[in-house]
C-alpha cells in the first residue's frame, strides 16, 4: 500500500495535466475550438459526399482534397508572417469570420440547390485559405494563455481536442447528411465558427511584447525564413517531426483501406479505429504529465515513436479486429506523446517576435510531409500490397529516429528566450527613416594573438545569432598590419530592422555575446560603429 504522500504526489501529477482547463480563458476558448474542429469534420464529410453527388468524375472528387490543402502550401509562410506582424487576436478574429461566411454561403447555396462542382470547390478553397491564415496565429497564442509551465500540458489539451473532433465530426456529419442533406452539415460547421468569434472578441490581450515587426510581409517572410535557416534548435525539431511525419502518415492514409478490404468491418469499424485512436490521445493527454517529470523529452519522444511503428506493424500483421483496435489505441497514445513534444519543443525555441512566422515552417513540414507520404505510402500499398507499405513505415519510422539520433530536444528547455535589452541605443546627432538603409554595424575586438582560435570561434557562433536575428551579411577580419586586431562586421537591410535587432536579443544570446566578448583586453569593451548608406548626391 503506498502511503499519503505518494497518492498525493500522483494524484498532483495526474491533475497537471487538465491543469489549463482551470484557467477561464484557455477553458472558453478550448471548447469553443473543439466544436468549431467538430464542424469542421463535418464539412470534409459533406464537400466530399457532395461532389460524388454533383460529378462523377474521379479527378473533381479528388480536387476537393487538393482544395482543402493547397492553401497551405501557398499561404502558410505568408499567414506567419502576417500574424507576427498585426495583432492576432484581431487576425484570428478576422480568419474565424471569413471561414464562418464561406461556410454559411456554400451551405445556403447548397440548401437551394444551386452549388456546382466549381461552386463547391472555389468555396471549399476559400476554407482553406481561412483555416491556412489561422493555424500559425492560433499556435502562436497558446504561450499567452497559460503559463510557461503549463505549455506542455496546454498543447496536449489542444491535441486532445482535434482528436476528439476527428472521431465524432465524421460520424456526425454521415448522420446529419442522412437525415437532412449536405447544406445542413455546411450551416452547422458555419455555426461552429461563432464560440470561437465571441471568446476572441471578450479576450482583453495585453500589449504587444518588444520586437514585434513593423515593415512589409515580404520583409517579414525574409526575416522569419533567415530567423529559421539559423536556429539550430529549430533545425532539430524539423528534421525529425519531417522524418516522423512521413512514415506515421501511412497509418492515417491506409487504415481505411486495412478496415475494408483486410478486417471486412465496413464504415462503422473504420470509425471506431478512428474512435479507439481518438481515445488513446485522451489517454496519452492524461499520462504525459507524470512522464515528464520522470523521462526527458527525448526519451518521451523515442517511446513513442518506438509505440507507433509497432501500432503501424500491429494494423499490417494483426487479423482480428479487437487485436487491432487496441493497437490504434496505443497508437492514439504514441502519436500524442510525440506530437505534443515536438510542439512544445519547436514553442519553447522560438522568441515571442517570431514564433507564428517559424510555428508556419513546422506546420509546412508537418502537413507537406504527411501530404507527400500518404501519397508515397499508397503508390507502395498499390505496387506491392497495404501490409507491405505499413511494415515498410514502420521500419522508416526506427530507421529515421536512429539516423537522427544526434539531433537532441532536450537542450531546447535551457534557453531562455527573454528578451535581455542590454544593447545601448545608437550613439546619433540626426534622426534616420526607419526605411533608410542598408545598415553596416562594426565591432572592434582587441585580443591576444595566442587565443584567436578560441576568439575566432566564439564570435562565429555569435555571428550565426546576428545572421539569425536580422542581418543579411555577417563577416569577421583580422588585421594583417596590427596582431590581434579584429573586426565583426554585419549588414542590416534597414536603420528600423536594425533598432529591432536591439529588442530581439534574448538572455541566452547575451550569454554568448559576452563569452565572444571575454576575450577583448582593450581598456574600454568593443567600440561598435554603425553606418548607414550613402547615396549618390548625399
Amino acid at each position: 500500500m503506498r502511503n499519503g504522500s505518494e497518492t498525493d504526489s500522483a494524484s498532483a501529477n495526474s491533475s497537471a495535466a487538465w491543469a489549463p482547463l482551470f484557467s477561464p480563458l484557455f477553458r472558453t476558448l478550448w471548447l469553443a475550438s473543439a466544436v468549431s474542429n467538430v464542424g469542421t469534420w463535418m464539412q470534409n464529410v459533406g464537400g466530399a459526399w457532395l461532389m460524388t453527388i454533383l460529378s462523377t468524375s474521379p479527378l473533381l472528387i479528388a480536387l476537393v482534397q487538393t482544395a482543402t490543402t493547397l492553401p497551405v502550401f501557398l499561404l502558410s509562410i505568408p499567414a506567419g508572417a502576417l500574424a507576427d506582424l498585426v495583432d492576432r487576436r484581431k487576425l484570428l478574429i478576422f480568419t474565424q469570420t471569413w471561414m464562418l461566411v464561406a461556410a454559411a454561403v456554400l451551405g445556403m447555396l447548397t440548401l437551394f440547390g444551386k452549388t456546382g462542382p466549381w461552386t463547391l470547390l472555389l468555396l471549399t478553397f476559400a476554407l482553406g485559405i481561412g483555416a491556412t491564415m489561422n493555424g500559425p496565429a492560433w499556435q502562436a497564442i497558446v504561450p499567452e494563455l497559460v503559463p510557461r509551465e503549463q505549455l506542455a500540458s496546454a498543447i496536449a489539451l489542444n491535441s486532445v481536442g482535434f482528436n476528439i473532433a476527428r472521431a465524432v465530426g465524421p460520424a456526425l456529419g454521415g448522420l446529419v447528411i442522412a437525415v437532412s442533406n449536405t447544406g445542413a452539415d455546411f450551416l452547422l460547421n458555419a455555426l461552429s465558427f461563432v464560440g470561437v468569434v465571441v471568446v476572441l472578441y471578450q479576450w482583453k490581450r495585453g500589449r504587444r511584447e518588444p520586437g514585434m515587426n513593423g515593415g512589409s510581409v515580404v520583409s517579414a517572410i525574409w526575416t522569419g525564413i533567415r530567423y529559421v535557416r539559423f536556429a539550430p534548435e529549430l533545425h532539430a525539431v524539423l528534421l525529425r517531426v519531417g522524418a516522423f511525419a512521413l512514415c506515421a502518415s501511412a497509418l492515417w492514409a491506409l487504415l481505411p483501406v486495412m478496415a475494408s478490404q483486410h478486417l471486412g468491418s465496413g464504415a462503422g469499424g473504420y470509425g471506431l479505429l478512428l474512435g479507439c485512436l481518438g481515445t488513446g490521445s485522451v489517454l496519452g493527454a492524461g499520462i504525459l504529465a507524470p512522464l515528464r517529470l520522470r523521462l526527458s523529452v527525448d526519451q518521451l519522444v523515442a517511446g513513442g515513436i518506438v509505440l507507433f511503428a509497432i501500432a503501424s506493424c500491429g494494423l499490417a500483421v494483426l487479423t482480428s479486429f479487437p487485436l487491432v483496435a487496441f493497437a490504434m489505441l496505443l497508437g492514439g497514445i504514441a502519436w500524442m506523446t510525440v506530437m505534443s513534444n515536438f510542439n512544445v519543443s519547436a514553442q519553447t525555441a522560438l522568441p515571442h517576435w517570431v514564433r507564428a512566422r517559424a510555428l508556419s515552417v513546422y506546420l509546412l513540414v508537418f502537413q507537406g510531409d504527411m501530404a507527400v507520404g500518404s501519397w508515397v505510402w499508397g503508390e507502395v500499398a498499390a505496387r506491392f500490397t497495404p501490409r507491405v507499405a505499413l511494415l515498410a513505415a514502420s521500419a522508416g519510422l526506427l530507421i529515421g529516429f536512429l539516423a537522427l539520433l544526434r539531433y537532441k530536444l532536450h537542450a531546447i528547455d535551457s534557453l531562455d528566450l527573454t528578451p535581455s535589452m542590454h544593447w545601448p541605443e545608437p550613439e546619433i546627432v540626426a534622426k534616420f527613416d526607419p526605411a533608410e538603409g542598408p545598415v553596416l554595424v562594426m565591432v572592434e575586438y582587441k585580443i591576444e594573438p595566442s587565443t584567436a582560435p578560441d576568439f575566432t570561434r566564439a564570435v562565429h557562433a555569435l555571428g550565426q545569432i546576428r545572421r539569425r536575428d536580422g542581418a543579411i551579411r555577417w563577416g569577421l577580419f583580422a588585421d594583417p598590419a596590427h596582431p590581434g586586431r579584429y573586426i565583426e562586421s554585419f549588414l542590416v537591410e534597414s536603420w528600423g530592422e536594425h533598432l529591432r535587432q536591439h529588442e530581439r536579443v534574448t538572455v541566452s544570446d547575451r550569454i554568448v555575446e559576452e563569452r565572444a566578448q571575454s576575450f577583448h583586453i582593450g581598456e574600454h569593451p568593443p567600440a561598435v560603429t554603425h553606418w548607414i548608406a550613402a547615396r549618390n548626391g548625399e
